[in-house]
């Protein structure tokens, strides 16, 4: 979670609460989409042929992708090793010309992008799910492919006609239900048109792997991981595959069985097992230098705080804000931080239109941690809020709890959550450290259990050891392999 260094604008006052706790839940379902599925969503709509006149706009580009994916992340070796792998790409490519640059992201998002200049960005995350070469490259060969069929500039005009066509229909049917069936065909054929980009990318990927010696099976390889990967990250136990249909990525499953259909088109390749040596101290999950999560707790050494989220909470740390829901999405929360540079006091703050719908006589001055605080509530059509602002100096930490069932128990326990808000002190700040990953030999005896055993995450270790390690449901390890742990 970074700060934001400017006060919030205000927003329409239609339902600024309701808009409030659907960003909440959209920013869950987005850490959802891009960290598990959009794994190659071309990000910028800029066109190859016009490069020089829109250096800016790739440089803007470049700086808010780095912006909302904390940024670069250092380690010569790796870069080194990426670097090689996607020279070796290129040289086996449909254009050996093509120069690329790749950008690694300060993110344990699973996902990679490019701008079609030749900018490849992957998030570590990414690198550490992969478990041999051959699974890296097909994913840097797929945002190649990207590049090289011009997908960006097709797809932003596409996306332009399809505005025009929505911006047309809706004026001459007004709201009509012809005019919400025209647009729902609009997004359809853009929806499509999308997927056959993606199929089309896979196939040109998986050809470029393969004529650089890699195995054409890591691509379905991956995606497997990818999908289970998904699952387990859902915050709120429902799919995030499924939440939007029209999604311009289909669906794991429809991806690999592509994958493994182009695969057997060609020749087997290496795996690049070798590739494993490379992830060794590569930080996994949140870097602390942003702050981290612990099971239901979150600490940030940089901001020097913490707290506790209810029980029964699950946590998500983005970029934006911490996010939390709590198992049946009945419950959710959000905490950021915004930076003023006039300080007024929390009560005028709070009335200034940050928040709408305040009940009366609920707004109340306290203490929260040895900070002035102030809490309110508010309500939603669906929603109840607890409302909590904490500051320090000219930093204000923004609480906000919601439920669709409001219960003097719920309320306790909202209040209680944010009574566990406390200044860490100067050695803990200084000890968080974040879990990286270790490259260990399987040795005789030990088991998935045994090695899921060791690692240092707080639940579900066996299952998250076995998506680790590309690991199917009942597949047992074998002396002498080489795994990945989860340490401290």
């Amino acid at each position: 979670m970074t700060e934001n260094r400017t006060a919030p604008r205000r927003q329409d006052r239609t339902a600024r609460l309701a808009a409030c706790l659907a960003g909440l839940m959209l920013a869950l379902s987005a850490v959802a989409c891009s960290s598990l599925v959009n794994v190659d969503q071309p990000v910028s709509l800029i066109e190859p042929a016009k490069q020089q006149e829109t250096k800016p706009a790739v440089q803007r580009e470049h700086r808010r992708i780095l912006a909302a994916y904390g940024g670069p992340y250092y380690d010569p070796q790796l870069e080194k090793r990426i670097n090689a792998m996607v020279e070796r790409l290129v040289a086996a490519s449909e254009h050996p010309d093509q120069r690329y640059r790749v950008t690694i992201l300060n993110s344990p998002a699973i996902n990679a992008f490019a701008l079609p200049p030749g900018q490849l960005y992957i998030t570590r995350g990414l690198i550490g799910l992969a478990n041999d070469g051959s699974e890296l490259a097909s994913v840097l060969a797929h945002e190649m492919a990207h590049v090289i069929a011009n997908h960006a500039a097709i797809r932003e005009n596409e996306a332009r006609r399809a505005a025009l066509v929505a911006s047309a229909t809706a004026e001459s049917l007004a709201d009509t239900p012809n005019a919400a069936l025209a647009i729902a065909k609009q997004k359809l054929a853009l929806a499509s048109f999308s997927r056959a980009q993606e199929f089309e990318a896979d196939a040109i990927g998986v050809g470029i792997a393969t004529r650089a010696g890699y195995d054409p099976h890591g691509a379905a390889r991956f995606l497997t991981s990818m999908g289970r990967f998904a699952g387990l990250r859902s915050a709120s136990g429902v799919d995030p595959r499924s939440i939007d249909f029209l999604s311009s990525h289909p669906a794991t499953p429809e991806r690999i069985e592509n994958a493994e259909k182009i695969a057997r088109q060609h020749e087997s390749g290496a795996r690049d097992e070798e590739f494993l040596s490379a992830l060794n101290g590569l930080v996994y999950g949140e870097d602390p230098i942003e702050g981290f999560v612990r099971g239901r707790r979150f600490l940030h050494p940089r901001h020097g705080f913490a707290f506790t989220a209810p029980e029964g909470f699950k946590l998500e740390n983005t970029a934006q804000a911490v996010l939390g829901t709590k198992e049946g999405g009945n419950q959710a929360l959000r905490l950021d931080i915004v930076h003023l540079e006039a300080a007024p006091s929390l009560v005028t703050y709070l009335n200034s239109g940050w928040i709408d719908n305040i009940e009366p006589g609920s707004v109340k001055e306290l203490v929260i941690g040895g900070y002035p605080a102030v809490t309110a509530s508010a309500k939603g059509d669906q929603w109840w809020f607890r409302l909590f602002l904490i500051q320090r100096g000219k930093e204000v930490f923004r609480f906000i709890y919601a439920t669709k069932k409001k219960t003097a128990e719920i309320d306790r326990r909202f209040r209680e959550s944010i009574g566990t808000f406390r200044r860490l002190s100067l050695s803990e700040a200084a000890s968080a450290k974040p879990l990286r990953l270790k490259i260990v030999t399987v040795a005789p005896g030990d088991t998935v259990e045994r090695l899921a055993s060791r690692m240092a995450l707080i639940d579900r270790q066996v299952e998250r050891f076995r998506i680790l390690n590309g690991l199917n449901p009942g597949e047992q390890v074998k002396p002498g392999e080489r795994v990945k742990l989860v340490v401290e």
